[in-house]
């Protein structure tokens, strides 16, 4: 990640569509099958895991090579199998140490709908030498 990739107030911007697929393989990797995510509603929807949905975060901080020491989340309403996902990510705070660079992220998450799903904080540090923003 170069310096100049790290300015304050960047935005990261990551979509994706929220599958019943997606929410039975998270059911079973995370052990949470919590009846609203394996029983359909009426609709014939699932709702989705929080941490499903938090995914599009780690997402974005995959990508820059960010490793997380703290994260919050405030999870406004139901997210449901075929919503369509936007979360972005901007960039807070940067402090540049000797070996890494220490960052804040703030982070909102909205559905096709324009609704806000979720929003939250993360803050951690991203090591210099990995400069391959995927």
């Amino acid at each position: 990640m170069e310096p100049a990739e790290l300015t304050v107030g960047t935005r990261f911007r990551y979509s994706r569509t929220i599958t019943a697929a997606d929410i039975r393989e998270f059911t079973r990797a995370s052990h949470d099958a919590n009846a609203c995510h394996v029983e359909e509603d009426a609709q014939g929807r699932l709702i989705a895991h929080g941490l499903l949905v938090a995914s599009l975060v780690t997402k974005i901080g995959g990508d820059l090579n960010f490793l997380a020491r703290t994260m919050v989340f405030d999870f406004k309403r139901p997210t449901y199998s075929g919503d369509t996902l936007e979360c972005v990510a901007i960039l807070d705070s940067v402090v540049e140490q000797r070996e890494r660079f220490k960052c804040k992220f703030s982070f909102e998450v909205r559905n096709q709908a324009g609704e806000v799903v979720m929003t939250g904080e993360t803050s951690g540090m991203i090591r210099k030498g990995r400069n391959e923003v995927r």
